[in-house]
C-alpha cells in the first residue's frame, strides 16, 4: 500500500513537473530568444539597461501592488474545490486586485507632478498588467486547471515575440517597443485564457461576504510580500549599485548576461512551482522527512548537471550575441552559480508555506537585504560587475544556510553523502571557465563533469531514468 503511494505521488510529480516544463521552458525559451535580437536592435547598451531597471522594478513592487494575493489565491483555492468557496476566494481577491492597481495609478499620478522620470507611465502600464497577469494566473492555477496556466505563459511569450518584431525591428522604436510588447502580449494572454476559463464569470461577485476569510488570506499572504520582494530587491540594488558606480552602459551589458543566464533560474522555478504545489499536498504524509529529503537531494544533482551543461555550452555559443555585449560573457559562470544557489534557497521557503506559517520566513529578508547593502557597497567600487555577483553568491549562501537550519521545526532534512560529489565540481568549473584556452577544451570538460555527476547520482534515479527508456525502446519495438 504505502509502494503505490510512492509510485503514484511519484507519477504525479514527475506529471507536474512536464506540465509546468512545457509551458514555462516553452513561454521562457520563446522570450530568450528575443536578447540576442535585442542585443543587435538595441545597440546602446545602456537604453537596454534602462529598460531591465525598470523591469526589475516592476517586479519588485508587483509583490506590493498584489498584496501577494497570487500565493494568496493558489494556496486557498488548492485544498478547497466547493463553489461557494471559490466564488468567495475569487471574488476578494479580484476586488483587492482592482482597489491596489486604481491606487497605484493614482501614485504615479502624484509622483509624476513632483518628480518625473522617463519611461514613467510605460513602467507603471507594465506594473499594472503584470499584477494581473500574475494574480489571474495563479487563480487559473488554483483550480486545477495546470494546462490553462500553461497556455497563459505561452502565449504571453509568443505575444511579447512577436510584438518585439513588429515594434522592435520593423518599427525601429527600441526600448519603447520592448515596453509595448511585453504589455500588449500579456493582455492578449489573460483575455483569450479568460475567454475559455471564464473564472470572472462563474466566480467573481461584487456583493459577497468574504470578511472571515478576507482575514485568512491577508495572514497568510502579506507575510510573504518580504519574502517575495527579497528575490527582487537584489537585483534591483545590484543595478542601483552599478548605474552609481559604473554607469548604466555596464547595467546593459550586466543584463543581458544574467538573461542568457537566466535559462537556469527559469528550470529552478518550473520545479518549484511543481515543488510547492506537492509539498502542500504531501506535507502531513507519514513519510515527509523522506520525501522532501529525496526531493532536495535529487535537486541538487539536477542544478549541478544543468549548471555545468548549460553554462559551458552559453560560453561557446556567445559570439551570436551583438558585439556591444560580449564582453559579460565572463560573468556568465558566477552568474549561474548565484542563480543555483537562489534555487536552493526557494527550496527551503515552501515548508513555510506547507504549515502557513511564511511570517517565520522574514528574518531571513533582513539577513539578504543587509547583506546585499554592505557588501555591494563594498565591494562593487573595487571589484566592478564581479562585486555584484559575489555580493549575490555570499547573500544567498548566508539565506540558504539560515533557512536550512530554521526548517528543522517543519522536517529533517538527510543529505545523501554523494550529494558533496556535483557541489564540488561547480567550484572546480570555475577553473576551467576562466582558463580554458579553446571551445574544445570546455566541451571536452563539460562532457567529463556531467559523466561524473550522472555516476554519482542515487541509484533511484538512475534506475527511474532507465526504466523511462526502457520503456520508449518497447514502444518503438512494438510500432515498428
Amino acid at each position: 500500500m504505502a509502494e503505490a503511494k510512492q509510485q503514484s505521488r511519484k507519477k504525479k510529480f514527475i506529471k507536474d513537473f512536464g506540465i509546468y516544463a512545457i509551458g514555462n521552458v516553452g513561454s521562457r525559451l520563446i522570450t530568450f530568444l528575443m536578447y540576442p535580437l535585442y542585443s543587435y536592435y538595441v545597440e546602446d547598451t545602456g537604453d537596454f539597461g534602462v529598460w531591465d531597471y525598470c523591469l526589475q522594478l516592476c517586479m519588485f513592487l508587483t509583490p506590493v501592488v498584489t498584496l501577494q494575493l497570487r500565493d494568496g489565491a493558489f494556496r486557498f483555492l488548492l485544498d478547497n474545490n466547493d463553489a461557494e468557496h471559490r466564488t468567495r476566494v475569487i471574488s476578494y481577491v479580484y476586488r483587492t486586485l482592482i482597489l491596489s492597481t486604481s491606487t497605484t495609478i493614482l501614485l504615479a499620478l502624484l509622483i509624476s507632478c513632483f518628480h518625473p522620470f522617463p519611461f514613467l507611465w510605460h513602467t507603471v502600464g507594465l506594473l499594472v498588467i503584470m499584477s494581473f497577469y500574475e494574480v489571474i494566473a495563479q487563480v487559473i492555477r488554483g483550480l486545477g486547471n495546470n494546462k490553462a496556466f500553461v497556455a497563459v505563459g505561452l502565449l504571453a511569450s509568443l505575444g511579447i515575440s512577436v510584438f518585439s518584431v513588429i515594434f522592435v525591428v520593423f518599427l525601429e522604436m527600441g526600448v519603447v517597443g520592448i515596453f509595448f510588447a511585453n504589455i500588449l502580449a500579456r493582455i492578449v494572454s489573460i483575455a483569450i485564457v479568460e475567454s475559455r476559463m471564464k473564472t470572472i464569470i462563474r466566480f467573481f461577485r461584487i456583493k459577497v461576504d468574504v470578511k472571515t476569510l478576507s482575514k485568512d488570506i491577508l495572514k497568510f499572504s502579506v507575510p510573504l510580500i518580504p519574502v517575495t520582494m527579497s528575490g527582487f530587491l537584489p537585483p534591483l540594488l545590484d543595478r542601483t549599485f552599478i548605474i552609481k558606480f559604473l554607469g548604466e552602459d555596464m547595467v546593459g551589458i550586466y543584463s543581458m548576461s544574467l538573461k542568457m543566464a537566466g535559462v537556469i533560474q527559469l528550470l529552478s522555478m518550473v520545479f518549484y512551482k511543481t515543488w510547492q504545489e506537492n509539498a502542500i499536498q504531501q506535507y502531513n504524509s507519514n513519510d515527509r522527512d523522506n520525501f522532501f529529503s529525496k526531493v532536495f537531494n535529487i535537486y541538487v544533482f539536477i542544478l549541478a548537471l544543468l549548471l555545468i551543461g548549460y553554462i559551458f555550452t552559453l560560453k561557446i555559443c556567445y559570439q551570436f550575441i551583438g558585439p556591444n555585449y560580449q564582453s559579460g560573457m565572463g560573468y556568465l559562470m558566477p552568474i549561474g552559480t548565484a542563480w543555483v544557489i537562489i534555487a536552493i534557497s526557494n527550496y527551503f521557503y515552501i515548508p513555510y508555506q506547507c504549515a502557513k506559517d511564511t511570517k517565520s520566513a522574514l528574518p531571513s529578508i533582513i539577513i539578504l537585504v543587509v547583506t546585499n547593502l554592505i557588501l555591494n557597497f563594498i565591494l562593487v567600487p573595487i571589484l566592478g560587475v564581479y562585486g555584484v555577483i559575489t555580493t549575490s553568491i555570499t547573500g544567498y549562501s548566508l539565506v540558504t544556510f539560515y533557512l536550512w537550519f530554521n526548517t528543522k521545526k517543519f522536517f529533517n532534512l538527510h543529505i545523501y553523502k554523494n550529494t558533496i560529489v556535483p557541489v564540488i565540481l561547480i567550484v572546480l568549473s570555475f577553473i576551467p571557465f576562466y582558463l580554458n584556452p579553446n571551445h574544445f577544451a570546455d566541451a571536452a570538460y563539460m562532457v567529463a563533469a556531467l559523466i561524473v555527476i550522472v555516476i554519482a547520482m542515487p541509484k533511484e534515479i538512475k534506475q527511474s531514468i532507465l526504466q523511462k527508456i526502457k520503456k520508449i525502446a518497447l514502444k518503438k519495438r512494438a510500432i515498428s
